[in-house]
């Protein structure tokens, strides 16, 4: 079992989502772990955390991609709605003290498209703005944007309305090693492993980028993400009932066009794909301003832009 401070971790996960049963196996003996459906298993939910009484609680399980969540909604409904409301109704009965941080998304501020952009070379850009604080208007949009958005306010609702220590981390794009990525989610790391595969294959397997590939986020390497985390532990006063932008901030911006630039400089190859079609209801452009986390608990960023990149290419 993984002792930190004498603390026991415990995890609760379906196993659905690909690549999960790989990370299980990697902390199986490091973790007590729980197969349960947050979205279908209320029950169980509410048995474990009236045993374990947790000081704190991560809440980072979920259906995590847009495009899925246009296919099934039912599905993305009762994981991202439903099964946060579970995980609220059991500490609101059985566990009070429980930190919660529940990890939202930046898809809550909807598609943006009512900005005016600047169309540049490689990436878009907002006219007169370049992030986006906490208090952008949430637009939810798409049933991912819905259920994630409906969560996250319920969120926040409970700690002001039953007086728990809840806090809302929105995010934006997360990356790392051992992010077992797929088409519809990771982009970072698949866009990665494509051009690694592309250039083994010497530019047979060639790739595809939705729309234009000028789309801008800010990215945030796991390293940073773990740090923030630990860090809201020990100031988890300073952060009950608040919402945060989290992401890299504007200086960890990247489109997907500039991250294939910057792929065939280092891996030294000139790629080979297409556009189609751009996703539905896509934001061109989304960048955090981290301000107000950095105010409340001093944490920003220090993994820079490509050395995180880097770091993901030498994984694939």
């Amino acid at each position: 079992m993984l002792k930190t401070n004498n603390s026991r971790i415990f995890i609760v996960d379906n196993l659905s989502r690909q690549g999960s049963k790989k990370n299980f196996h990697l902390l199986k003996n490091k973790v007590v772990f729980f197969k349960y459906n947050i979205g279908f298993d209320k029950k169980k939910i509410e048995d474990l955390i009236k045993r374990i009484k947790p000081d704190h609680l991560f809440h980072l399980a979920g259906q995590v991609a847009m495009s899925n969540s246009l296919l099934d909604p039912y599905n993305d409904f009762i994981t991202n709605s439903l099964g946060t409301l579970n995980i609220l109704e059991a500490i609101r009965k059985y566990s009070k003290k429980t930190q919660l941080i529940y990890a939202s998304s930046n898809k809550v501020y909807g598609d943006l498209k009512n900005l005016k952009y600047k169309k540049k070379k490689f990436r878009y850009e907002i006219i007169k703005k370049k992030d986006f604080s906490e208090e952008t208007s949430l637009n939810f949009s798409t049933p991912y944007g819905c259920s994630k958005g409906s969560a996250d306010q319920y969120v926040i609702d409970y700690s002001k309305i039953y007086n728990l220590n809840f806090t809302v981390f929105r995010h934006s794009t997360i990356y790392g090693p051992k992010q077992f990525f797929d088409y519809n989610q990771g982009w970072i790391s698949w866009f990665c492993k494509q051009m690694v595969i592309q250039k083994k294959s010497k530019l047979i397997n060639k790739f595809s980028i939705s729309g234009d590939g000028k789309q801008v986020r800010d990215i945030l390497h796991i390293d940073d993400v773990v740090q923030l985390y630990l860090r809201a532990i020990k100031y988890k006063n300073k952060l009950s009932g608040e919402v945060f932008n989290i992401g890299g901030g504007y200086p960890n911006s990247i489109s997907v066009i500039e991250l294939i630039k910057y792929l065939e400089k280092k891996l030294k190859f000139k790629s080979n794909y297409h556009h189609i079609k751009e996703r539905r209801s896509d934001q061109k452009y989304f960048v955090c301003n981290i301000k107000k986390i950095k105010n409340a608990i001093n944490w920003t960023p220090k993994i820079s832009l490509y050395k995180g990149i880097d770091s993901v290419l030498k994984a694939c």
